[in-house]
């Protein structure tokens, strides 16, 4: 999620900078979008997701003692 996040705002900062030729800003620039878009959406399906119960079967049971 972070690799979106980071590869993104760079490429904002480094399409929007003099230095690029200016007939790669636009393509730059909205490549980082769709990056930053997807750092997004991958934050929102983990932060959304549901947790497992754990599985009962796998549980070593107790001995009961009986005195």
């Amino acid at each position: 999620m972070m690799m979106f996040f980071v590869t993104g705002i760079m490429g904002v900062i480094i399409g929007l900078s003099a230095v690029t030729p200016p007939n790669l800003k636009i393509m730059i620039t909205l490549m980082s979008m769709i990056n930053i878009g997807l750092g997004a959406f991958f934050t929102f399906l983990y932060l959304t997701q549901i947790k497992a119960d754990p599985d009962k079967r796998k549980k070593k049971k107790k001995p009961k003692f009986d005195k």
